[in-house]
């Protein structure tokens, strides 16, 4: 559950700000990125684990609003939901402290079980709100059946290149890709040397998110830059999350990468539009006009 306030800019340490308002928004990095898929038209099987508390049952009736199966979403018999505390600025920029709570109870174990129901997927994505050999273990047997696995490397993590090697897609942030592979980012060329190194790794493609200036694609063919849509963001909160939903259905539409990467990012451009991170992600009509919009002027 996201717990979200709006103020001018962000309190310096020590300092005491006054805000504009306070929302309760469902989210979470997996809830957003299988809520903006199944927007556009996916079939979307949710898995995971909540509290037995308020947020917990609130979050489960939205997953199920958002026509998401949540036959393998979990309730902790010990463990909260997990909440996000948001501070969105005056610039629309979002700064986030996040306790998973329930998220981390589901280990190896409990996803070996589901093997199963993840060899019938056309497309596994994972991020790193939960417990880190729980993903790898998903990207293992994801990778074990010929299924491509999305992984949005966020909250940035240290990651195995065991589990990398598993990976399809990586759809790391400036930030995330610099620490990924231990160098700053501060530019596009930055981006493509910081991917290159975790191809190396093993990754099969690196994607890194640009925010408005779109996405940078990189290969063992080559790199391309994808540039972003021009908007007025008012909350960047869960930008990266539809962008990492709609590519997920892009890819299985049979979208070339670049296709979907695109499309992606007219998702990504859509959602800040909006507040919330649930309630600002697209419908499938609303993409398709926006990227008319765009192609016409």
């Amino acid at each position: 559950m996201d717990m979200v306030v709006r103020t001018s800019r962000a309190p310096e340490a020590g300092e005491t700000l006054f805000g504009q308002d306070f929302t309760l928004s469902p989210g979470g990095k997996g809830a957003n990125q299988a809520a903006a898929a199944a927007r556009l038209g996916a079939e979307v099987t949710m898995i995971g684990r909540v509290g037995k508390d308020a947020f917990g049952s609130e979050l489960l009736e939205v997953m199920r609003q958002e026509h998401i199966h949540t036959e393998h979403i979990g309730q902790s018999e010990t463990l909260s939901t997990g909440v996000a505390s948001i501070v969105v600025d005056g610039e629309g920029e979002n700064r986030i402290i996040v306790v998973p709570g329930a998220n981390t109870e589901m280990g190896p174990a409990d996803i070996a079980a589901l093997a199963p129901i993840i060899s019938q997927a056309e497309m596994v994505v994972l991020q790193l709100e939960t417990d880190l050999s729980m993903c790898a273990h998903a990207a293992a047997i994801a990778d074990r059946h010929g299924i491509p696995v999305i992984l949005n490397p966020a909250p940035a993590r240290a990651l195995d290149d065991a589990f990398l090697q598993h990976v399809t897609y990586l759809t790391p942030n400036e930030t995330e890709a610099g620490i990924l592979a231990g160098m700053a980012v501060n530019s596009i060329d930055d981006a493509e040397q910081a991917a290159r190194i975790l191809l190396q790794k093993g990754v099969s493609n690196v994607i890194v998110t640009l925010g408005p200036k779109g996405a940078l694609i990189v290969n063992h063919a080559g790199s391309l830059h994808i540039p972003g849509f021009p908007v007025q963001a008012v909350d960047t909160v869960a930008a990266g999350d539809s962008f990492n939903g709609a590519l997920a259905w892009q890819l299985t539409k049979g979208k070339t990468l670049d296709e979907a990467v695109r499309f992606a990012n007219a998702v990504g451009a859509l959602a800040v539009g909006k507040k919330g991170a649930i309630p600002s992600l697209p419908q499938l009509p609303e993409v398709e006009q926006f990227l008319q919009d765009a192609a016409d002027q």
